[in-house]
């Protein structure tokens, strides 16, 4: 009997088919045995990473280049530590091709192109823009990416050579103290001749900004409610922080020479391009930072407040320049800080009741970039210092 084609043809058919079934189901198992290896070996691994670290970019790729290598030229010895991204608002080509010219760095693009509404007429869409930038960028690294932690730059800033370790230490403050907000890079009257000590910490009621790490479950907290413009002065507010604070140093760790921007220069001759970046090698791992918690540093900070010698009178900078000891000078109310504030030209600026760089209500700051300090002193800060 003579075979009929198209029974052969079937049956080649169908045998090409199971093998290839056979084959493909080979290939599954192997691979799902590959990865449940790899998960292993990952589950005995910790996370390595103290921080990601995002540099907030949209159009000033000049600015961005200076950013990126002064950030590189630290982060590549622990750069498996700090995992580098660039978060770009917009589509500014030059901005993005200068982002992904660098391999070891990951690029995150948001674009949005629904119309920008402002709750008030002339208000700036640019800080409106910001704000929606931010809460992407921190959705994507907190939420799509699980990051612990992220440390938060913008495209014009450069960074001081102990800044990853500066952080790492600070780090554990952050796990440990939920009486912390977040930790900051920056001092607002870190100018030079404010500042003495590059060891010395303080913790602040007020919201630093430029250059600040902060933990996913405060940015869950967050997010929810994140503004719609003004996102640092929305931190800054007592229902957003509700009493928590925040840990700068004396010397600034963070440089911003962002004289073009968003805020069109605003400070930049008076209270910037002053200010001092750290250059001393600072060993943070073996500094004892415990004097930080709430407990201790309330108790030690109003020790020094209470030692300085009480200054009185309207020519107070008169009067400070004449004695070599700390002083401490009382203001009655923001009108009155104001007037004590110029006339030694550190920040006048307040938010929501809190002047820029306090702690209950005191401001300190070193006299002419000695080891000297003077405290300017709220009507109620001996009371919550417990002098």
């Amino acid at each position: 009997m003579v075979p009929n084609p198209r029974h052969i043809r079937r049956l080649l058919l169908v045998a090409a088919a199971g093998a290839f079934i056979y084959i493909q189901v080979r290939h599954f198992s192997a691979q799902s045995h590959d990865a449940g290896r790899l998960a292993l070996a990952g589950a005995d691994q910790p996370d390595l990473s103290v921080a990601a670290v995002v540099i907030m970019a949209c159009n000033r790729p000049d600015y961005l280049h200076r950013t990126v290598e002064s950030i590189l030229k630290y982060q590549k010895a622990v750069a498996s530590k700090f995992p580098l991204f660039i978060s770009q608002d917009g589509t500014n080509g030059e901005v993005k091709n200068k982002a992904l010219s660098y391999t070891q760095i990951t690029f995150m693009q948001h674009v949005d192109l629904e119309p920008v509404h402002t709750e008030s007429p002339g208000e700036h869409i640019a800080y409106y823009k910001i704000a929606n930038h931010y809460k992407w960028a921190l959705d994507e690294l907190f939420t799509k990416r699980n990051f612990r932690r992220v440390i938060i730059l913008e495209d014009d800033m450069e960074i001081a050579p102990d800044f990853f370790d500066y952080f790492e230490a600070a780090a554990k403050l952050l796990d440990t103290d939920k009486s912390i907000m977040a930790v900051s890079s920056w001092n607002d009257n870190g100018q030079k001749q404010f500042v003495y000590d590059p060891k010395a910490l303080y913790r602040s009621d007020f919201f630093p900004g430029l250059g600040w790490m902060l933990t996913k479950s405060t940015w869950m907290e967050l997010s929810p409610k994140w503004p719609k413009a003004y996102w640092d002065d929305w931190v800054r507010l007592k229902e957003v922080h509700k009493d928590r604070q925040f840990i700068r140093p004396e010397v600034c760790r963070t440089y911003n020479f962002g004289e073009h921007g968003s805020s069109m220069g605003q400070f930049f001759d008076q209270y910037l391009k002053p200010i001092k970046l750290n250059d001393a090698h600072i060993d943070w791992n073996s500094e004892d930072l415990s004097y930080l918690s709430e407990d201790k540093f309330l108790i030690k900070f109003g020790k020094d407040v209470a030692n300085a010698t009480p200054v009185h009178g309207s020519d107070d900078l008169l009067k400070a320049h004449n004695l070599y000891v700390d002083v401490r000078i009382q203001y009655n109310d923001q009108g009155d800080f104001e007037r004590v504030a110029r006339q030694f030209g550190v920040f006048e600026e307040w938010k929501d009741g809190v002047p820029r760089a306090a702690y209950k209500g005191v401001v300190v700051f070193r006299y002419k970039s000695s080891r000297r300090r003077i405290y300017l002193v709220g009507p109620d800060s001996l009371r919550q210092l417990g002098v």
